[in-house]
């Protein structure tokens, strides 16, 4: 079963799901490591399903500091939201942190699909949900919570991005510097 339909089974929790007349609304792409999906300031033609791989979210600021938003790994959706629904430039790039595998879905396809599968509404809400709920949860630990405290509580809840993503990638979405964020992982090995 492809992992699309298996995880719209497993969110929605409805077994009768039309396997190829629901892929025939994505295209599958292929991207290499460090390959931009998508540009800041270019259209925003696509939503992202991980099927493999790793890809994050970001924007540079005007130092030219890239600043980390989000990442997709397996199983995952990414896109600028904003601009996917509204048909504006992104205001982020969406690059691929390995190898990956997406299956991508245009707006006009978006559309079609929920009114087509109206199953697919329920999905596409849960799946924003889910997201809104931890970008919030993220901003309250960034604000909250000590450094070294967040950085634990991180890296038990998300075990694969800490072995995949790099490290000066990750201490950007975390808000350390890579430096501090290498002091906290040497503090963890001695600990063990």
């Amino acid at each position: 079963m492809h992992p699309l339909i298996q995880h719209i089974r497993k969110i929605t929790a409805h077994s009768n799901i039309p396997e190829e007349e629901l892929l025939s609304f994505f295209e599958t792409r292929s991207f290499r490591k460090k390959e931009l999906l998508q540009e800041e300031d270019k259209r925003c033609l696509s939503y992202f399903f991980v099927i493999k791989g790793c890809i994050r979210l970001f924007f540079t600021d005007h130092n030219g500091a890239e600043q980390t938003l989000q990442f997709a790994l397996e199983n995952w959706w990414l896109t600028d939201l904003d601009a996917f629904r509204s048909g504006k430039n992104s205001a982020y790039s969406i690059q691929a942190l390995e190898t990956t595998e997406v299956l991508t879905l245009t707006a006009k396809n978006h559309t079609l699909l929920l009114e087509q599968m109206p199953l697919l509404e329920k999905y596409f809400r849960r799946i924003y949900e889910r997201a809104y709920a931890a970008t919030l949860l993220r901003v309250q630990m960034i604000s909250r919570m000590p450094k070294n405290e967040f950085y634990e509580l991180f890296a038990s809840k998300y075990p694969d991005f800490i072995q995949r993503v790099p490290q000066k990638i990750l201490a950007s979405f975390l808000g350390f510097t890579p430096e501090y964020l290498s002091e906290l992982r040497k503090k963890k090995i001695k600990k063990k």
